[in-house]
């Protein structure tokens, strides 16, 4: 299988897909899934998608459960495959790691991004920050994930992560197995320290740095990054932003707005 090794040896997964030929897409992914939650996509492109450190068929180390380290797996992944005027795609955390990457690393070898449901600039209550989380919520997370992993792992596709619980909702057993699968390949480690790493990391300078268009792709109503303090924010401090918000749109855009997501992505990528 493909891994690329980073200079702490940890090594990374990728799916390498698509049209060799084609201008790259690169998919990043959410928290705590991995590289199988991109399988949606249809795009006649080289689409590489890594698995981050701790994630999915990746190695999991102790440590380096950070957004800077996160980047720089990326960044491996990049230098790896020769990966050049890539349009870089991420959903949830990875459109965090996206923005992060973009603001740390800059962007010679991108030339457009998308986020989905993406935490920018930053998801928790802070005086900077009035819109956000209290830390209440995550802390429910992580006594959630000591007292029984299993079971909040399937609490969370369940309910909010697809907008399940909302009315109307038709769910899919289907779905809600693989989030549940992908979420229990992942180190309980990197899960953990994962949700300081989504709910803390403020990426606001990252956004401001920013000097390719960048498009936010945004459910209405999504219950995991309310769409109040994240898209509706992050818009104002990108300097070739481009919003569309998906009315009464869950979390997972795309899986449940399958359609809908491929033809922007695609617009998008030919613009």
């Amino acid at each position: 299988m493909p891994f690329v090794t980073t200079k702490d040896k940890t090594e990374i997964f990728y799916k390498d897909l698509g049209n060799p030929s084609g201008k790259p897409v690169v998919f990043s992914h959410g928290w705590p899934l991995n590289s199988d939650k991109w399988e949606n996509p249809r795009l006649p492109r080289h689409c590489p998608r890594p698995s981050r450190r701790g994630h999915g068929r990746s190695s999991q180390p102790w440590g380096g459960n950070d957004m800077d380290t996160y980047s720089d797996d990326l960044l491996a992944v990049f230098e790896h495959l020769d990966i050049k005027d890539a349009m870089l795609v991420g959903h949830s955390t990875g459109g965090g790691k996206v923005i992060h990457f973009l603001g740390r690393h800059g962007t010679s070898r991108v030339s457009k991004a998308v986020i989905v449901g993406a935490i920018p600039p930053v998801m928790v209550l802070k005086d900077s920050n009035p819109l956000g989380l209290p830390m209440s919520v995550f802390d429910g997370f992580r006594s959630a994930m000591i007292a029984d992993r299993a079971q909040f792992f399937l609490d969370v596709p369940t309910g909010t992560f697809f907008g399940y619980n909302l009315p109307g909702a038709k769910s899919s057993q289907g779905l809600i197995q693989s989030w549940w699968q992908q979420g229990m390949m992942c180190s309980f480690k990197s899960a953990y320290d994962c949700i300081s790493v989504f709910s803390e990391t403020d990426m606001t300078e990252d956004l401001k740095r920013i000097d390719i268009p960048v498009l936010i792709l945004h459910g209405e109503l999504d219950q995991i990054v309310p769409i109040k303090a994240s898209a509706l924010e992050g818009i104002k401090l990108l300097q070739k932003g481009t919003l569309k918000v998906y009315p009464g749109g869950a979390h997972a855009l795309p899986n449940t707005a399958v359609d809908e997501v491929n033809e922007d992505l695609l617009a998008f990528l030919k613009s």
